[in-house]
């Protein structure tokens, strides 16, 4: 008998099953570990002839334990209370509110028509009322043009007072310096040796500068020389010999006494 041709599939079925086997056997041959393996320590032992005897440990006296609390029975508790009975409630019903109608709105009275005003009494009244406000106005001026005259008056009396008080002062004040001026005089002369200025009527005028305290402030300065050089000297010995020199006690008088011009005339008894 005729054999007959083999199948191509086995072929390749068995071709594929050869490589897969293959591959497998190459990556069970990459996984595995090539470690190398380190050789085996050899411990040293030293040999006894015979065991050490272990040291016996005598165990210490332990604490005699304290003796266990007395137990403590609970006491029973009390009984609950009886509940209270609940009184019943009664529940009221509410009143309903009663429901008040809004009150009927009442016609409004219809406006009555104004009565159109007169032109001829409208511009009666505004002349009217024009004549009064001017009358009004007039009185006001009045009064006004007479208090200004009454301030005017008031003003020019008051100014004739003060007038005539600081005249009045005035007078006072210059009577005032011109007896203190005859009294420093007086008080100079009395030092002036008389013989020095000889037997004519020799006339002359010193500055002298005084201070609060009546004393001279520097030297006096011959203003007018009464001829005689002798006489001028002894005037000006007579009035530094005269200090301390007589003031009014009014302090805003000393103003007038601050430079004094004095006249002096040494044979004429003032």
């Amino acid at each position: 008998m005729f054999r007959k041709r083999e199948n191509p599939v086995k072929w390749q079925a068995g071709g594929l099953s050869v490589l897969v086997h293959g591959l497998f056997f190459i990556v069970l041959v990459m996984s595995f570990s090539w470690k190398s393996v380190k050789p085996v320590q050899i411990a040293e032992v030293e040999l006894w002839d015979s065991l050490p005897q272990p040291k016996v440990v005598q165990p210490e006296p332990q604490p005699e334990p304290p003796p266990p609390p007395p137990k403590i029975e609970p006491k029973p508790e009390p009984p609950p209370p009886p509940p209270e009975p609940k009184a019943e409630i009664q529940v009221k019903p509410k009143p309903v509110p009663e429901v008040k109608k809004p009150p009927k709105e009442k016609p409004k009275p219809e406006p009555k028509p104004e009565p159109k005003p007169d032109p001829a009494l409208k511009a009666k009244e505004d002349a009217k009322k024009h004549e009064q406000d001017l009358k009004r106005l007039q009185q006001q001026l009045a009064q006004d043009d007479q208090q200004l005259l009454q301030e005017e008056h008031q003003s020019e009396a008051k100014s004739a007072a003060e007038t005539k008080r600081a005249a009045e002062a005035l007078a006072a004040s210059k009577g005032v310096v011109d007896e203190y001026k005859a009294k420093i005089v007086a008080q100079i002369k009395r030092h002036v040796n008389k013989s020095v200025c000889g037997n004519g009527k020799p006339e002359l005028v010193f500055a002298v500068a005084l201070m609060p305290t009546g004393e001279i402030n520097g030297n006096p300065r011959l203003v007018k020389s009464s001829g005689l050089s002798a006489c001028d000297r002894e005037v000006e010995h007579a009035i530094l010999q005269a200090q301390q020199l007589p003031l009014p006690p009014q302090p805003e008088l000393f103003t007038q006494f601050r430079d004094l011009n004095l006249k002096f005339k040494p044979n004429e008894e003032q």
